[in-house]
């Protein structure tokens, strides 16, 4: 596995440092100080903030940056998008509302290894019990209605919309009462995440260039006679649980658009505040973002998924985002 390098550099050093609204930034850091995580990493800062005149010199005073680097040469890093996504659904199943959206099922055992092998906190043992032994849980093709030992928040219309609810993590459901439900990431099946964007390319269905959300939407829909095979070849499942508010991420609070991202805990702590430099809707953006998140396909320390929000627009931007990255993260200057 790659090793991460920090190097401590100065804020004018970053780019377009000056230009930044560090307003909005703090505001993003105050919001995020409310989950424990945020907490302890950044300590009195966080009641510091709230009373903050000047956020340039907030910033600037009590925080050093590091720039994050890694040991491979070859990652450049990446910037990818997400978004809440919105459904049609309905509490009874009838048509056209017969795809079940499952809560956690009762039968899903997780193992935390922390205990026996400390190296491996970060990781988590997923299954089921059968006979006396823990055996893998049921993949993407073999959880069926009826089969897994789970209750159904509800049903929606669209298998395809609600796949990638679960690429999503989160979002809504507008009910056919006129009622919302809100609902988030529960637990996940345990099979790891495999791309069907890169499936798509693999088997020649869509250019390696021309990927993204919109155009595997596309292809679903001039091919729906093949929607369970790409869909299948992700063995992974996420189930869900109602939540009382908009979309949020693993902190458990709001997310903020274009100020939240998902990144990989196993490099970047959860709750840190970050600052990056990429290319977004054509346009270079250099900003300090919250993680807040995190996802299955996010991996390595330079790696970020940037929340867009639940319009349409954040749709489109989450969908085609995928840009060069550069990353720094911002620390107490009495941390080491």
């Amino acid at each position: 596995m790659p090793e991460t390098y920090l190097t401590q550099v100065d804020f004018r050093d970053l780019p377009n440092w000056k230009s930044e609204n560090y307003e909005e930034a703090i505001n993003s850091f105050v919001n995020s100080c409310q989950s424990s995580k945020t907490k302890k990493i950044y300590s009195e800062l966080c009641l510091k903030a709230e009373q903050v005149q000047d956020f340039k010199v907030f910033l600037e005073s009590e925080f050093n940056v590091y720039s994050i680097a890694s040991s491979d040469a070859r990652d450049e890093g990446l910037l990818t998008g997400y978004y809440e996504p919105s459904l049609k659904g309905s509490l009874v199943k009838k048509e056209p509302y017969i795809y079940p959206i499952y809560n956690e099922p009762k039968d899903l055992v997780s193992v935390d290894l922390i205990s026996i092998y400390p190296d491996l906190k970060n990781y988590r043992l997923r299954g089921r019990v059968e006979g006396k032994k823990l055996v893998p849980y049921y993949t993407r093709a073999q959880t069926k209605e009826g089969m897994i030992d789970a209750e159904v928040i509800c049903y929606t219309d669209s298998k395809v919309d609600l796949f990638f609810l679960e690429v999503q993590g989160s979002g809504r459901v507008n009910l056919d009462t006129g009622e919302t439900l809100f609902i988030g990431f529960a637990n996940q099946n345990g099979h790891k995440y495999s791309s069907i964007g890169k499936y798509l390319i693999n088997m020649g269905e869509i250019a390696k260039e021309d990927i993204s959300l919109q155009s595997i939407r596309s292809w679903f829909k001039e091919n729906p006679q093949r929607v369970d095979e790409v869909l299948h070849h992700n063995e992974s499942v996420v189930f869900f649980q109602e939540r009382d508010h908009a979309a949020s991420g693993s902190l458990g609070v709001v997310l903020t658009p274009e100020r939240s991202v998902a990144v990989d805990r196993n490099f970047i702590p959860l709750g840190s505040m970050l600052f990056l430099d990429a290319k977004i809707n054509n346009q270079n953006v250099s900003r300090v973002v919250m993680a807040e998140d995190t996802g299955g396909a996010i991996k390595g320390s330079l790696r970020a998924d940037m929340f867009f929000g639940s319009s349409n627009e954040a749709q489109m931007s989450a969908g085609r985002l995928k840009s060069p990255l550069k990353l720094w993260i911002l620390l107490p200057k009495e941390s080491e």
